[in-house]
Parts: structure tokens; sequence; C-alpha cells
């Protein structure tokens, strides 16, 4: 989700709810401890330059019961930082406590923020060797070349 939509989402919401991908709830006392623009220049292990960069906003639960961020304080947070830090609008990433910091992807279901889970891959598996999985089928689950079909 980019910035943009995590903007338009706000300015409708009466109240800030996140949630993880498998339902678990993030405390209604968390915190957004920061909001940054992060910049990664690295190189995939097919020796190809890459550059990404996401805004990213860091989750905390801490034991401040009383604390409650309404979506119009989040939104003067986010102006801020992009006037000061000259964010524009990318990829939002959140980071939340787990066992350890965790990065997530971020979805809106209609009601709250959803913390999505990121995966690790290669950017240059068609030089690094790395098999493609084939799926497999039966035979019997094709529906194409049946008597009458008309695409043989």
């Amino acid at each position: 989700m980019k910035l943009s939509d995590v903007k338009n989402h706000l300015g409708a919401m009466d109240s800030l709810t996140f949630v993880l991908e498998n339902g678990e709830q993030v405390p209604a006392h968390f915190h957004i401890t920061e909001v940054g623009l992060v910049t990664k220049r690295f190189i995939d292990c097919g020796n190809t330059v890459r550059n990404e960069t996401v805004v990213s906003m860091q989750l905390w639960d801490a034991n401040d019961y009383d604390h409650r961020l309404a979506p119009e304080k989040l939104l003067k947070i986010i102006a801020t930082s992009e006037k000061v830090l000259g964010i524009e609008d990318h990829e939002v990433e959140i980071e939340y406590q787990g066992g350890t910091i965790g990065k997530y992807g971020l979805n809106f279901n209609g009601n709250q923020f959803v913390l999505t889970n990121k995966h690790t891959a290669c950017l240059a598996d068609d030089q690094c060797g790395v098999p493609v999985v084939k799926k497999k089928i039966a035979l019997s689950e094709l529906q194409c070349c049946q008597p009458g079909g008309g695409c043989c």
C-alpha cells in the first residue's frame, strides 16, 4: 500500500486500529514511534545493483494503556515527515515487535489496517540456478482437447 492510500483511509476513519494477518489485534494503546524514509541500495546474487525506497512506520506496544492515537494525529505526523524528510508516495512498510522486530507490508480491510506478512525471495533466480518449481497436475484435470471441444 502506498502512502497516499494510507492517508486516504486515515481521512475517513474515526479510530485507528491495526491487526495482523492472522487476526491478532495490535493493542489499542500502540504508539507510532517513527515515520521515516528508508532507502536500501544492494547487489543481488546475480550482481545487479538495486534500489528500494519505502516509507517506514514503527508501531510500539508500551504499557501506556490510556494512549490512543487518532487518525488525525497520524495524518499530522505524516505531513510533517513529508515536509521535513521529503517523503514521496512510496510503499509503506511497518515495523512491529514480535519475538524480534518484524517488517510487514500494509493493507486495508475496510475498517482497519492489516499488517501483511513479507517474504524473502531470490531476485536473480534466472542467473543463480534456482530451479523453477513446476506445479504438478493430473492429466485428468486438463479441460482442453475433449471430444467436441473444438481445440484440437
